[in-house]
């Protein structure tokens, strides 16, 4: 069977059995994709961390190039091959992004990074749980969890270059990490229940997710640190 291979959703003769084992299949495929882009992103800090001066003064232009690759990622995603590797180029080029947030941490208190790893896995496990126990059906917070990005995304910006107040700075990222915990319960349940079409796709969607957690978290202890 292919990775692409969804024949469970679709009225096409197959029975239960095979259906389920498609379904089977395909969650874990898309969680040995998770893994590899959470190495590969680990792999970004350190080459990121051995250049770290480089990675500084090119951080908005990596930025960039990150958002270039999810959107490239949507339009490549049916393409055996490429897909692979724009993915794989986007987990190792997070990685590198993180640097400079990391460094700043590390100089006031390096076990804020175990903390707020700890702390992330947990979360991950908790909403995970929940997602796949749950009989209530998370698709309907779809909307709202999307226009809660948009509207953390733009507060972002005008605190970036209006307000610049650090109080606001941990707001926002007190709603990313409830936010983007609920989209770990809700990317989880449409991965479970074959709402994603590919794999690669679904395996982004909780990277992100699991991203946005640990960055919003490392933000609030190190605001938080007395350090």
């Amino acid at each position: 069977m292919g990775i692409y291979d969804r024949n469970y959703t679709q009225d096409t003769g197959v029975s239960y059995s095979q259906s389920d084992t498609a379904l089977v299949n395909f969650v874990k495929t898309t969680y040995k994709f998770l893994a590899g882009s959470l190495l590969l992103a680990f792999v970004g800090v350190l080459v990121g961390w051995q250049n770290i001066a480089m990675v500084a003064q090119y951080k908005m232009g990596l930025f960039l190039v990150e958002l270039g690759l999810i959107f490239a990622l949507g339009f490549v995603q049916n393409k055996p091959g490429i897909n692979l590797a724009v993915f794989a180029l986007f987990s190792f080029i997070s990685g590198m992004t993180l640097v400079p947030l990391l460094a700043v941490v590390m100089m006031k208190n390096p076990g804020i990074i175990a903390q707020a790893l700890a702390m992330t896995t947990i979360i991950f496990g908790i909403m995970s749980i929940y997602a796949i126990k749950t009989k209530r059906d998370l698709g309907n917070m779809g909307v709202a969890l999307f226009w809660s990005v948009v509207v953390i995304f733009v507060f972002s910006l005008l605190n970036m270059f209006v307000f610049q107040s650090s109080m606001l700075q941990f707001a926002i990222a007190s709603v990313v990490v409830i936010v983007f915990s609920l989209y770990i319960a809700y990317d989880t349940q449409n991965i479970i229940t074959g709402r994603y079409d590919n794999p690669i796709m679904a395996a982004i969607a909780l990277y992100l997710d699991i991203l946005n957690v640990f960055t919003a978290l490392l933000q609030i202890l190190g605001m938080s640190s007395r350090d």
